[in-house]
């Protein structure tokens, strides 16, 4: 099974460029409930980031907020994969295509985020 489209009206928002503050922007338009999940994750990066001189973690904080924001942009999708993941969860049947489709949405979301 394939992810449902937006139907004639398309994504909430634009795909924003992969910066903390586009990213922030994007979360508080289209799941402004997840801010403080993303405040808190920018912080330890940040932290992690300066403790370890490397990049690495603001680069996977981007990339982890710039695919939920990929997948959130697109309300179906993303009631889709809250669906699909709802169904593996409860573990009462075999969950091979809902792990399918799940990959599937991840990696579209993935390939619209650029990175």
């Amino acid at each position: 099974m394939s992810a449902q489209p937006d139907g004639p009206y398309g994504p909430l928002i634009p795909m924003p460029e992969p910066t903390p503050d586009a990213l922030r922007a994007a979360v508080a338009r289209i799941a402004p409930s997840r801010v403080p999940a993303l405040t808190q994750h920018l912080f330890e990066a940040t932290t992690n980031a300066q403790q370890t001189q490397s990049l690495a973690p603001l680069r996977a904080f981007i990339h982890s907020w710039a695919v939920f924001v990929a997948i959130e942009r697109h309300p179906q999708r993303a009631a889709r994969l809250r669906e699909l993941e709802r169904l593996v969860d409860a573990g009462n049947e075999d969950p091979t295509d809902a792990i399918a489709e799940i990959r599937h949405i991840r990696d579209a979301a993935e390939a619209e985020t650029g990175l």
